[in-house]
């Protein structure tokens, strides 16, 4: 059956790989490792720009190459979305007796991919371009696009949550659902030397 699928970039990466030595992934084997049966007309990838930190200088860099290897996938398209950072004040979580009870914070979130992700989702539903969408998240923000995809448009939707089954969001509620196995991460990297048509270029070492 045509299938799109549609991986939420961060959640992927905070539930299933930041841990791991396999942070290398290569998510067309990932796909076809979890959908052997399906025909995967696309891959649509929701991610963000990263910003080097005080502890991690190549973050950044780290970022690029990986984007670069998701390039070399024919049919898997990257969509960005931005982050924004800002101070904020937050409550300590054990505040002392005496003295302030609240620390300024620089805050740090990601902004768009949900959004972008329910987007096109959407829209390649209305389009019929497919005729099973899976999405690869445990965002409970997609509950909604996820519903209208299944009830109002028609199509199958399977759902994939990265993150330990006991963290499994229950409102995300699809037409079939799978649980991604670190098994199934383990299996499904990018070979460590890769060449598009910038020429050869490798995993980073620090990964």
């Amino acid at each position: 059956m045509p299938t799109t699928v549609y991986i939420d970039g961060f959640n992927l990466y905070y539930g299933a790989v930041r841990k791991t030595p396999y942070k290398w992934l290569d998510p067309s084997a990932l796909c076809r490792r979890l959908l052997p049966r399906d025909d995967i007309i696309k891959i649509r990838y929701f991610t963000a720009h990263v910003s080097a930190r005080d502890d991690d200088p190549g973050l950044p860099q780290r970022q690029q190459t990986y984007l670069r290897a998701l390039a070399t996938i024919p049919n898997l398209e990257i969509h960005l979305g931005h982050y924004v950072s800002h101070n904020v004040r937050m409550p300590l979580a054990h505040p002392p007796k005496r003295g302030a009870r609240t620390v300024e914070v620089i805050k740090t979130e990601e902004k768009g991919s949900d959004v972008n992700l329910a987007t096109y989702l959407l829209l390649d539903a209305f389009k019929r371009v497919c005729d099973t969408a899976v999405i690869v998240s445990n965002d409970s923000d997609l509950c909604e696009p996820i519903r209208i995809a299944r009830t109002e448009l028609g199509i199958g939707v399977g759902v994939v949550n990265p993150h330990p089954p006991a963290h499994r969001s229950r409102s995300l509620r699809g037409t079939f659902f799978k649980q991604l196995r670190p098994a199934a991460i383990r299996a499904s990297r990018f070979p460590n030397e890769l060449s598009d048509e910038c020429g050869i270029f490798r995993k980073p070492t620090s990964w």
